[in-house]
């Protein structure tokens, strides 16, 4: 049972307060002890920002009022709206603004990086992945596999993240990418991106990296580690709103020469130079950044409410989030230690170098969606299920407090301890 007081929770809000003042807080249902909901599932959906609404609304009237006519002579103009994210987005995965673009969505965007960057040739045509890697990373691969005419059982191989260094020096001749979670989606786990990625190009691989729970969670330096692409969604530590445009890093050295145009890409025109984009021409006029990578119009509405959640990011700063989601963190595995080999197991490495804002249990019973519908209906206490037998709870720095931890590991306590 949680023994510690609640006061010892109030007075750690009191004193590192965090940013929950500027987004909204979801009520808890009727019935629970508290009136809003103790929400720990940002690492599924990020709560929304105060200033999102207005934001959209903004464009909205744009839209109403300019039509056509917004894309060149709205007070942001459509034509350049994604640009107006590339400074906070870069700032917040420690690359240069122009490494990175807003667009699509994440696994969009892991096929066209992969078109780019996952050239099997002889005996180098393996993709290395987690074991324990998201779905989607799986089949995206696999179908980069088939749509080189290679046969994914083989191609891919599948290894825990411990395992991949000594798999990468032993049989690197044979690997074209390595391809991995910054953090373990099921776990929690924060791998060893630089040290992984100078292994990869050791073996003569490509490093690229899926930081969907990465991104906005824990600092990174995308750039200063050398990874030779990224890719991660907006909707999840980045608040951006349900299916919020995606964002992709590409390394400088990859973007000499006008994003070398010798690369191979799926183009489209918004990849084109937007000085010469409306003049319809058939070739395409390369530009030295990420943006070549574009292919699409991009959607404006989902960037308004985008742009309002990373400028909360901005005025915190990483280092700011990072520090505090150790506290914070820390805090909710002390409150969740005395089950831990009990009723639950703690399956988050115990290093918070090893961990962001997450940690991952695992119940005993195995009932994980059943516990944490009681825990939302009876308590107030929303965290996230992954079947069979793992809830994740995400105490993001930015809008958790100690006090939702306290009421989490509370509410825990009486569900499976009585």
């Amino acid at each position: 049972m949680n023994t510690h007081p609640e006061q010892d929770a109030l007075a750690a809000d009191a004193a590192d307060p965090g940013r929950r003042a500027e987004f909204l807080i979801p009520p808890a249902p009727a019935g629970a002890p508290y009136p809003e909901t103790a929400y720990f599932a940002g690492n599924s959906l990020g709560l929304q920002p105060k200033d999102a609404a207005a934001a959209v609304q903004a464009e909205l009237a744009e839209w109403s009022g300019q039509a056509v006519e917004a894309w060149f002579a709205a007070e942001r103009p459509w034509v350049s709206y994604p640009a107006l994210l590339r400074d906070d987005m870069a700032a917040l995965v420690g690359a240069r603004p122009e490494e990175t673009v807003v667009m699509n969505a994440l696994t969009v965007n892991l096929h066209l990086l992969m078109a780019t960057f996952y050239r099997p040739e002889g005996e180098r045509v393996r993709i290395v992945i987690e074991d324990t890697a998201f779905p989607s990373d799986s089949y995206a691969v696999a179908g980069q596999a088939a749509w080189h005419g290679l046969d994914p059982a083989r191609t891919v191989v599948r290894l825990p993240a411990a395992d991949i260094p000594a798999y990468l020096a032993a049989e690197g001749g044979r690997v074209a990418l390595v391809l991995l979670g910054g953090i373990n989606y099921l776990t929690g786990e924060l791998l060893d991106i630089p040290g992984i990625t100078a292994a990869a190009h050791e073996a003569g691989a490509v490093a690229g990296w899926d930081l969907a729970h990465a991104a906005g969670n824990v600092p990174l330096s995308l750039h200063d580690w050398n990874a030779d692409f990224a890719v991660w969604c907006t909707y999840k530590y980045l608040n951006g709103g349900p299916g919020a445009p995606g964002a992709c890093f590409v390394h400088a050295r990859h973007l000499t020469g006008g994003a070398d145009p010798a690369l191979p890409r799926l183009t489209g025109w918004w990849g084109t130079d937007e000085r010469v984009r409306f003049e319809m021409r058939p070739d395409r006029d390369h530009v030295p950044a990420a943006d070549a990578w574009q292919v699409s119009t991009p959607p404006i509405l989902g960037l308004a409410a985008l742009r309002a959640a990373l400028a909360v990011h901005a005025k915190a700063g990483m280092a700011e989030l990072g520090a505090r989601s150790r506290r914070l963190t820390g805090y909710l595995e002390s409150l969740l230690a005395p089950m831990d080999g009990g009723p639950i197991e703690l399956i988050t490495p115990s290093d918070p170098a090893r961990r962001g804002a997450q940690l991952s249990v695992r119940v005993a019973a195995g009932d994980a969606a059943g516990l944490a519908g009681r825990l939302h209906a009876r308590h107030g206490v929303l965290a996230d299920v992954r079947n069979p037998d793992v809830i994740r709870f995400a105490p993001v720095p930015l809008y958790s407090t100690y006090h939702d931890c306290w009421r989490a590991a509370r509410a825990l306590a009486a569900e499976l301890t009585g």
